[in-house]
């Protein structure tokens, strides 16, 4: 009786135990589930520190840095920092091991210095598309799902419109059986006035043709400025990514030129809930602190919206 009494009182403890552990494990679950987004970090926050040669980091030591300085598990390239290497196979083969080895996904390669998509120069036009393809292709190669350019031309309203439009039709056409999308920033100019390239990109006709909407590149030139809440307005319909521009923070950890609160509304509003890639840009505090405080902000976001 005594041996019966101990069985059932363990298998009653063990039974408590494993209801506990089974009501913890879905409560991290639907943690998982309810939270709004998901946090990616975009290499140009450490572009003082990749371009520090005394610290020895390179493009390669990226996806490493992004899981064990931040315990970010998803990483936004900037074809600045491996400008050559777009078509070595070592080269790429390395760096997506190492992502595979931790655990991290590439999600974008953001491309500069690859020619105008806009130019009204057809032939220079046709060339900056060709430009890009290499890109396209070690995006695919990562397992990126998208490659950011510049919708960067000279001219009339309508004719910029139009002469981007056909640059990013032309490229969005040779990447749609890579599987790629092709991404455009709010990136100064025209680009910078939200109407102006969610217009672009409806021109294009193409579905694998987006947006990259950036809380901080509102400036149009001569000193004019877009509204920046308006403009992400315009351009989350097309949004296949998001990137969450920080400078400067208060004593409350809020930054000073956006409303987080807000900002993540609207793109939360139109049913976005993908990664949302950090990109600080500030000077007062070191890179890797305005990371952790661009992460802490966004974290703040989420729980506020979880909770209601």
């Amino acid at each position: 009786m005594k041996n019966r009494r101990q069985f059932l009182s363990y298998s009653a403890a063990t039974a408590a135990a494993f209801g506990l552990s089974s009501k913890l494990s879905f409560a991290a679950e639907a943690s998982k589930v309810a939270s709004p987004f998901k946090i990616s970090l975009a290499e140009w926050s450490l572009h003082r520190t990749l371009r520090d040669q005394s610290k020895g980091l390179t493009n390669l030591d990226f996806p490493r840095i992004a899981k064990e300085e931040f315990g970010i598990e998803a990483v936004e390239y900037v074809n600045q920092f491996f400008m050559d290497k777009a078509n070595d196979e070592k080269y790429l083969g390395e760096l997506k091991q190492r992502c595979e080895d931790l655990d991290v996904k590439s999600l974008i390669i953001m491309c500069d210095g690859e020619g105008a998509l806009g130019d009204p120069n057809e032939e220079k036009r046709e060339q900056a598309v060709k430009n890009h393809h290499k890109w396209v292709e070690a995006a695919k190669f990562l397992g990126c799902h998208s490659i950011r350019v510049n919708a960067q031309s000279w001219g009339s309203f309508e004719e910029q419109q139009k002469l981007a439009a056909d640059g990013l039709r032309k490229l969005s056409e040779f990447a749609k059986p890579h599987g790629l999308n092709v991404i455009v920033e709010n990136h100064g100019g025209l680009s910078s006035n939200g109407a102006w390239l969610a217009g672009t990109i409806a021109k294009t006709e193409m579905d694998n043709c987006g947006t990259l909407p950036d809380f901080g590149n509102f400036r149009i030139g001569n000193g004019e400025e877009y509204d920046r809440y308006k403009g992400v307005e315009e351009l989350m319909p097309y949004a296949k990514a998001v990137s969450a521009k920080t400078h400067d923070f208060d004593e409350e950890g809020n930054e000073t030129h956006t409303d987080f609160f807000k900002m993540m509304g609207i793109v939360l509003k139109h049913g976005y809930h993908g990664y949302v890639g950090i990109e600080y840009e500030g000077g007062k505090v070191s890179e890797y602190d305005g990371i952790k405080k661009t992460k802490a902000l966004l974290e703040r976001v989420a729980e506020r919206i979880v909770q209601g």
